[in-house]
């Protein structure tokens, strides 16, 4: 049996599921994204990537402005889905939404609920210096990421990931976790499980502020910091002549640690620029300094950027 599966996503881990419900044969009746914003120098209007996605395969796409219309509840009514899926759509969903489908409407979110709700789960786990995070399935109701779990999957994350590949982890085990997840409720096989609120915590979207490198905070937080906001929207600091310096990959530094000033450049040997953190040393080893490409740590340091005694903006 096929369902009528209306899909809410925007984003590129929002394309990991519709392609998977695809793949499966699932009968997308339609998607619904945001509607395409302004990007780059020329703030060129640039379509979501869940839109490239279905437009390339010919199923109809939707970008309302607002699901509280009349106009938003005819389209419903015409596209009558037996399932509604939402990964990363960007918008809360109205009641009169959610409630709408026989098998009601169901999310893809990037954590082992209850842990991490919220808007930025993966960057959180990471930053938060967690060993593992998760996905679950989950129905939807009128709470932030509250509703009843219907699968869930953990997933380790490693010293060597960051945002980045997490974010492709979790969208491919999710994408796989959904289409098992839909099968299993096409046959009955599935009973949700309640989310018990004291083992909850929020994941809130990333601020500029939260970004800013305090050298004076523990090597390892920083570490996981910095791998947490790479490759977007990146951890940074500041050179001593005031320029930005964002940092895209570091290591732990195995030396001995000396107690300098929090920010101090004490080394650019060895393929990197370590710099004194709180109780150690933090090597930055590929970074973006202001009006530059990404750069090795390497040539950065032959460029002149920073010498041994600079001291970074903490």
């Amino acid at each position: 049996m096929k369902l009528k599966i209306l899909f809410m996503g925007t984003p590129d881990f929002a394309v990991f599921s519709l392609d998977a419900l695809h793949r499966a044969g699932e009968e997308i009746v339609g998607v619904v994204t945001q509607p395409d914003k302004p990007q780059g120098r020329g703030y060129t209007l640039t379509p979501p990537p869940v839109k490239v996605w279905a437009t390339e395969r010919g199923i109809p796409v939707y970008q309302p402005n607002s699901l509280r219309t009349d106009e938003f509840a005819d389209l419903l009514g015409k596209l009558a889905p037996d399932m509604i899926v939402v990964a990363a759509y960007g918008k809360i969903l109205p009641k009169n939404v959610i409630d709408y489908p026989k098998y009601g409407c169901i999310n893809v979110h990037g954590s082992y609920l209850p842990k991490y709700r919220g808007a930025a789960p993966m960057q959180r786990a990471i930053i938060d210096g967690e060993k593992q995070t998760g996905v679950t399935i989950m129905l939807m109701d009128i709470g932030l990421d509250t509703g009843a779990m219907l699968s869930r999957k953990r997933i380790r994350i490693t010293d060597e990931d960051n945002f980045e590949t997490m974010h492709d982890k979790i969208g491919l085990f999710g994408a796989d976790l959904l289409v098992e997840t839909v099968e299993a409720m096409k046959k009955g096989e599935i009973k949700a499980t309640k989310q018990y609120g004291a083992y909850s915590s929020y994941a809130a979207k990333i601020e500029k502020s939260e970004c800013k490198i305090d050298f004076a905070r523990p090597v390892r937080q920083l570490f996981d910091l910095i791998r947490g906001l790479s490759p977007v929207p990146l951890a940074f600091t500041r050179t001593p002549d005031g320029r930005m310096l964002k940092i895209v990959e570091t290591k732990i530094s195995k030396l001995p640690f000396g107690g300098e000033l929090p920010g101090t450049v004490v080394s650019t040997e060895n393929g990197a620029v370590t710099v004194a953190c709180a109780d150690g040393y933090l090597d930055l080893t590929l970074l973006l300094p202001e009006g530059k490409r990404r750069m090795p740590a390497a040539d950065f340091v032959r460029g002149r950027g920073v010498a041994v005694g600079d001291v970074l903006s903490t």
